[in-house]
């Protein structure tokens, strides 16, 4: 019967690609990692990794161990993290795999104060803007938007519950240029589009008292949405084009006059993200103070609002 530390180690280094990152993560030496999985590997008389000297791979036994024992590991550690802060303020790790658009835009918000109230929870973000499946990446909860979550996940609202995209050029480029009144008027503008790693360029989508209207832009410029969307921003105030984001993200361009919004009355609303995690498992308990923080949050923020709604109504 192989070790359970050493099929621990193993899922280190295999969720990590690698024994030096699974080294610095998990505070193990390379070689003491290469020892616990190489027992395994002899115990059970398969091999579960392919190593070369430029990465570590699972074979298709590995993924499969992976698959079946990731998520029960999970459980123990999150099992034995719930026993240990019982009846004491939450303490331990907590992981959170998120889109950069919520990094930037939604996490600022809460993080800081989250820490300050909680100093014994270390807080790790990670930034894909890729779906992935938390449990398998080392996750504790992830966020993203209504339309990416799975049936099984619990999801509580986090961050503003409406957002809009905002389209937006800089005056040099609107005093050059004729300023589009219509989405189909932008098919003769240069428009700088944001690409998912992987995936193909995204329509352009607005809406009008009820009229919705998809366009696919055309441009001198493409970005990766998240790592580089800061870049096609630049790339906009400098008057390259035309640009399409989240509206607080463009905010500051906005209000320093860098940049003019356009075509406001089309510009399209969504819901807000979700913090989601797994439902069939307990929750940790840095992960259930960071969901009662949250909640607690919001409704703090929808009593202010309610409060300055009524002095307003009043004034």
């Amino acid at each position: 019967m192989p070790e359970m530390a050493d099929v621990e180690a193993f899922l280190l280094v295999a969720r990590a690609r690698g024994f030096r990152e699974a080294s610095r993560a998990s505070g193990m030496s390379s070689s003491a990692l290469s020892d616990a999985v190489k027992r395994l590997e002899g115990d059970l008389g398969v091999r579960l990794l392919n190593r070369t000297t430029r990465s570590v791979q699972p074979t298709e036994a590995g993924r499969t161990l992976m698959e079946r024992v990731g998520p029960a590991f999970s459980e123990i550690a999150s099992a034995l993290d719930h026993a240990t802060s019982h009846g004491n303020r939450p303490a331990g790790s907590l992981k959170l795999n998120v889109p950069g658009s919520a990094a930037r835009l939604v996490l600022p918000d809460i993080v800081p104060a989250f820490l300050a109230a909680y100093p014994d929870i270390s807080l790790e973000i990670v930034t894909d803007e890729s779906f992935v499946d938390i449990i398998e990446s080392g996750c504790d909860a992830g966020i993203r938007y209504d339309e990416r979550l799975e049936q099984d996940m619990i999801a509580v609202p986090i961050g503003p519950r409406r957002q809009r995209f905002a389209l937006a050029a800089s005056p040099a480029y609107l005093s050059a240029n004729d300023v589009p009144q219509h989405p189909r008027d932008l098919l003769a503008h240069n428009c700088i589009r944001g690409r998912f790693s992987g995936r193909a360029l995204p329509s352009w989508e607005f809406e009008r008292g009820g009229e919705v209207v998809m366009i696919e832009p055309s441009g001198s410029l493409v970005v990766q949405s998240g790592g580089s969307t800061d870049l096609g921003v630049e790339a906009a105030k400098a008057g390259v084009g035309v640009i399409y984001l989240f509206e607080d993200w463009l905010k500051p361009h906005f209000e320093s006059g860098a940049l003019v919004p356009v075509m406001e009355d089309w510009w399209l609303s969504f819901s807000g993200p979700f913090l989601y995690y797994p439902g069939r498992r307990l929750v940790p308990a840095p992960l259930r103070a960071f969901i009662d923080f949250v909640k607690a949050t919001a409704k703090s923020a929808t009593s202010e609002a309610g409060v300055c709604r009524e002095a307003l109504r009043h004034s």
